[in-house]
């Protein structure tokens, strides 16, 4: 995870103009034209929106894969919502949501002191609600926005803390699991 550089704005446009990554965020495709994107990128990193903070999503070797951020900050209830996009199909699907999502709470719960963090996920898309749950959050209520069917999650500083040491041996038992698999049969 890594402070967003403008350089990103390409792929960012490439993902956001994509129909099926859209479709995960409850959006429609981009219309705009890139020189348009660029613009209006360049004026976020300028004059970034209050309680927000957007990040890149890096593999351990520096590829860009995804994004994610934290908005909506409320510094009195210390609390903010979470978003995320591994817009790189090739990384889906292979913990680095996981990883993501975990290095952000790390940092909202760490650094920024916060006490709860919640997201909005479609109701359908049930990796996401895995992956949200491997993270500790817990499902709160459907919620109907913009025409979408969405579940609210949540994840609490304390429950955060009092579960670390269960998510870091969960992480090595899958990452044994992966590389004790046998090779698969050719045929």
């Amino acid at each position: 995870m890594r402070d967003k550089r403008i350089e990103d704005a390409e792929q960012d446009y490439i993902w956001r103009s994509d129909p099926e990554l859209a479709s995960l965020d409850a959006a429609f495709p981009l219309t705009m034209s890139y020189d348009r994107f660029l613009k209006l990128a360049q004026d976020q990193m300028r004059y970034p929106t209050p309680g927000s903070h957007h990040f890149a999503t890096e593999t351990l070797d520096g590829k860009f894969i995804g994004n994610c951020m934290y908005y909506d900050l409320d510094s009195v209830k210390m609390q903010a919502e979470l978003g995320i996009v591994i817009g790189d199909r090739d990384y889906w699907s292979n913990a680095y949501g996981y990883d993501a999502v975990a290095t952000l709470l790390d940092h909202c719960f760490n650094e920024k002191k916060l006490e709860r963090v919640y997201l909005h996920t479609l109701e359908w898309n049930k990796r996401a609600q895995r992956c949200f749950e491997k993270c500790g959050f817990t499902q709160v209520r459907p919620v109907r926005r913009m025409s979408h069917d969405f579940i609210l999650m949540e994840v609490f500083r304390e429950d955060w803390f009092a579960k670390a040491e269960e998510r870091l041996a969960a992480r090595f038992v899958n990452r044994e699991e992966k590389s004790a698999s046998p090779a698969p049969d050719p045929e």
